[in-house]
């Protein structure tokens, strides 16, 4: 899941070596954080948050293959 987020993000960005995820994990629940260049949150979050709401539903189809719930935050 993390590569997952990773690999987006880095396609999606202006500076692709500042994009940084971590995944924290639970018995149930994964989070995952991604944090960007302040110059690139816009292009992550999107035009009314669709391209983090993109991101949320690919993460929630991938999570549901391995019957695990995952949360992406994007962290300022």
């Amino acid at each position: 899941m993390k590569e997952l987020i990773k690999f987006i993000a880095r396609e999606l960005v202006d500076f692709p070596d500042q994009v940084s995820v971590e995944e924290i994990e639970g018995n149930q629940t994964s989070v995952i954080e991604l944090k960007v260049a302040k110059e690139d949150l816009g292009k992550v979050i999107g035009k009314q948050g669709r391209t983090a709401r993109a991101m949320r539903t690919l993460l929630s189809a991938a999570s549901a293959k391995i019957k695990k719930r995952t949360v992406l935050e994007i962290i300022e």
